[in-house]
C-alpha cells in the first residue's frame, strides 16, 4: 500500500461536533472502515500515527477526539465513567464515528474498531454495538467480561506478559469470548509491557513501570490485525 493522507475533520454527535483525524488509503476503494479509539493521552501524534497506520494498509480509518469537551480532568472523568456503564456520549460518540464512514461512498459500510488502553476497553465494548470485528491493544482492565454475548464481534486481542495492569486478563477475556462462540484471537506477547504499540514520551521511565514501546510486538500484532480484519471486514461477508 502507499503512504495514506491524514486530515482533520469533524464528527456529528447527537450533542454537537467533535474533532476527529481522518486516514485515506492512496489508492483503490471503496475500502473497510476501522474507528481508532485513543487512550488516556488523547488524540495525540501517536494515536495520528496509528490511525494513518491503518489507511497505509487499506483500512479507511478514523479517530475521533473524546476529549472534545471542556478541560482534559472533566472529558477524562467522564469518558472512564462511560466506559464503566458501557453506555453515555463517549458510547454516542464512537457510534456516530461507525455512521460517519458507512455513509461514505468510499467506504465499503463493513467497519471495525481498535483501541489502545482506554480505547482498548471502548473496542470490546463497542464490539457489542453494530461494528463487525474488534482489536483491543492492552484494554484497560474490567472486572468482569459478561457483557461480551454471542452478539459480539469477532475480537482480536493483544496484550504483554509484563503488562501491571492486566495481569491475568487475557485468559479471563478468551475463556469468555471462547464460551460465547465468539471468533476471537488473543496474543499475549511474552517479553513486552503496556503500551507496547505506543510511541510515548520518557520511555526509559516507562519501561521501568511495565510500559514502553517495543517494534517487533506491534509488527506482529499489526499483522495479526490486519489479516483478522482482512477477513472479518471483507465485502462480501
Amino acid at each position: 500500500m502507499g503512504q495514506s493522507s491524514l486530515t482533520t475533520t469533524e464528527v456529528s454527535t447527537p450533542t454537537g461536533p467533535i474533532s476527529a483525524a481522518l486516514a485515506v488509503p492512496s489508492e483503490g476503494g471503496p475500502w473497510p472502515g476501522v474507528v481508532v479509539i485513543h487512550d488516556a493521552f488523547g488524540l495525540s501524534e501517536d494515536i495520528r500515527r496509528n490511525t494513518a497506520r491503518f489507511a497505509d494498509n487499506g483500512f479507511l480509518a478514523l479517530a475521533p477526539d473524546l476529549f472534545s469537551r471542556g478541560s482534559y480532568v472533566r472529558c477524562v472523568r467522564a469518558v472512564m465513567r462511560a466506559l464503566a456503564r458501557r453506555t453515555g456520549e463517549a458510547v454516542d460518540d464512537l457510534d456516530a464515528a461507525r455512521a460517519m464512514l458507512a455513509e461514505r461512498a468510499d467506504c465499503t459500510g463493513r467497519i471495525g474498531v481498535a483501541g489502545f488502553c482506554m480505547g482498548g476497553g471502548f473496542a470490546l465494548v463497542m464490539g457489542t454495538k453494530g461494528f463487525d470485528a474488534s482489536a483491543p491493544f492492552y484494554p484497560s482492565p474490567m472486572r468482569e467480561y459478561g457483557f461480551l454475548t454471542a452478539g459480539t464481534c469477532p475480537v482480536v486481542a493483544s496484550y504483554g506478559r509484563r503488562d501491571i495492569l492486566n495481569i491475568g486478563t487475557a485468559p479471563r477475556l478468551k475463556e469468555t469470548l471462547d464460551r460465547a462462540g465468539v471468533d476471537n484471537d488473543v496474543k499475549v506477547y511474552p517479553d513486552v509491557g503496556h503500551s507496547f504499540a505506543n510511541e510515548l514520551a520518557a520511555q526509559s521511565l516507562l519501561r521501568i513501570v511495565g510500559f514502553g514501546h517495543d517494534a517487533a510486538a506491534t509488527d506482529d500484532a499489526y499483522r495479526r490485525v490486519f489479516d483478522f480484519f482482512g477477513a472479518h471486514l471483507a465485502a462480501d461477508r
